[in-house]
């Protein structure tokens, strides 16, 4: 059941989260927040210019001593009770992040919240067990330490796919090791980044610790990367942008974490469940609707079981209801905007020309006309090097292509320059583990697809990038390691001097 509350009432000072209250930008621009399953607008709001970016940045800087001097209990106490602030608004969250993305209800409150929830529980926990490598005598004469210390101000951009949950991938591991934060959510998703904010400000996060700026990426995301008393950034988003992160990040030498984009392969040898595999793939493609960095999108299937995987997979998503995203029977919402529901189509109608569309591949008639709808869409028949098969599509587009040896599936499963997520489908454990060691991936699930947790980690390869998101893994992005070294033997004239002044003694 959603939980309706009135958008611009809840966000009337504006889309600004910096030192613990609501405020207006000072761009001069105004963006409107659009419901994709209707192309109404719901919000709208002033993007955050530079000197909105500069406060942000300013408000973490004056908190970061008092939060990284804080004990990791004092962190772990705050971070139990943001925990449960965010599940007294479960519903609230929910319901944005439904209607500011087009998600289905079941799917905002079966996966994304409950999911941030738990990464909330989860980093409450690590927050105690930041450990360095215990004292001892490496040098005879010497006592060493190893120290975890935060790193100061992250720069944290998200995208508009999952804005709550990478809201909470950011947020938490930062805050947990002790750092403070600037978060600017994609400017066309801001709703749930904010209501997270507000959730923290409310279990005690000191002011200053979370910041949201919500702008646009030119101009408040530029000069959060580039501003020099930002110690880190961390973005997620396409391998383009990824790159101008990249090349801005360089330019004042701060620590940098991508999670860029990726084209899973979804790798079927002819031993494999047939029936887990076709609902496997359905799933795996059509989660979020399709616009998941690790969906399933290219599913290679041995050539025994293709002619049944295909038809399997096309009877499938012809069951799959599109509707109204508050509808709790509705399966699939529609997508962002209505210019990536065009550019999914665009990729579509090229396919054409080269390869089938088995089913799909149009925009729904009738009552979801004016919304970002488009049918479940499979696509076979489609040479290794076509654009269908390389590039990122981001929509409910599944490709299915043919091979016969178990080395012809693994060679083309490793065939794109992404490398975030593939999964293998077999009854041989032999097969399945030459395929975990193989296929060059952050994550590779084994007869299954998509399902992540927060003790495990989550990033990439190749132009998916670097660096883990979730899990104790993440604090190694967002702590310094620190070397102490002491001298046990309280001589003032040493041995080793006698290789920069004077004689052995």
């Amino acid at each position: 059941m959603d939980h309706r509350f009135d958008v611009t009432e809840r966000f009337a000072p504006g889309a600004q989260f910096i030192a613990g209250s609501l405020r207006g930008g000072t761009s001069g621009r105004t963006q409107p927040v659009v419901d994709p399953a209707t192309g109404e607008t719901v919000y709208s709001y002033e993007l955050a210019g530079t000197a909105d970016v500069d406060a942000a940045v300013e408000a973490a800087a004056r908190a970061f001593p008092e939060w990284g001097g804080a004990t990791p209990g004092e962190r772990s106490d705050t971070l139990h009770r943001f925990a449960a602030a965010l599940t007294e608004d479960a519903a609230d969250l929910a319901y944005a992040e439904s209607l500011n993305c087009g998600k289905p209800i079941k799917l905002s409150n079966e996966f994304d919240v409950p999911g941030s929830i738990d990464n909330a529980a989860f980093f409450a926990g690590a927050a105690r067990h930041l450990e360095g490598k215990a004292a001892g005598e490496y040098s005879a004469d010497h006592t060493s330490v190893i120290r975890r210390e935060p790193i100061g101000v992250v720069g944290s951009i998200a995208p508009w796919n999952y804005p709550l949950q990478m809201a909470a991938w950011k947020v938490l591991p930062a805050i947990a090791a002790g750092n403070t934060i600037v978060l600017k959510p994609a400017e066309i998703t801001p709703l749930t980044s904010l209501l997270f904010a507000q959730a923290a400000q409310r279990a005690g996060l000191p002011d200053g610790v979370l910041n949201i700026v919500s702008g646009a990426g030119r101009d408040a995301g530029e000069r959060l990367v580039g501003h020099p008393a930002v110690a880190m950034t961390s973005f997620t988003g396409s391998t383009a942008v990824g790159k101008r992160v990249a090349e801005i990040a360089t330019g004042s030498v701060k620590r940098l974490h991508l999670e860029l984009g990726g084209k899973a392969p979804f790798v079927v040898f002819d031993d494999a469940d047939l029936e887990a595999a076709v609902h496997g793939a359905v799933a795996g493609a059509l989660i979020n609707t399709g616009q998941d960095c690790t969906a399933a999108t290219r599913a290679y299937v041995q050539r025994p079981l293709y002619d049944a995987f295909v038809s399997g997979v096309a009877d499938l998503m012809a069951t799959v209801r599109l509707g109204d995203p508050f509808d709790p029977s509705t399966d699939l919402g529609p997508l962002i905007t209505h210019a990536q529901r065009d550019r999914v189509a665009g990729f579509v109608e090229r396919a054409r020309g080269y390869a089938t569309v088995v089913t799909g591949g149009e925009a729904p008639r009738g009552d979801l006309a004016k919304g970002a709808y488009y049918r479940p869409t499979l696509i076979a028949g489609a040479a290794q090097d076509s654009e269908i098969v390389q590039s990122e599509i981001f929509g409910p587009v599944l490709v299915v292509l043919p091979f016969d040896s178990d080395d012809e599936g693994i060679a083309l499963a490793n065939d794109t320059p992404y490398g975030l997520a593939a999964s293998a489908w077999s009854r041989d454990v032999y097969r399945t583990g030459r395929a975990t060691r193989e296929i060059n991936a952050g994550c590779v699930w084994v007869n299954d697809h998509i399902p992540i947790i927060s003790e495990m980690p989550h990033g990439g390869a190749k132009a998916s990038g670097f660096g883990k998101d979730m899990s104790a893994y993440s604090f190694e992005e967002y702590t310094q390691v620190k070397h102490v070294m002491y001298d046990n033997t309280a001589v003032a004239r040493k041995d080793w001097h006698r290789t920069v002044f004077g004689d052995r003694a």
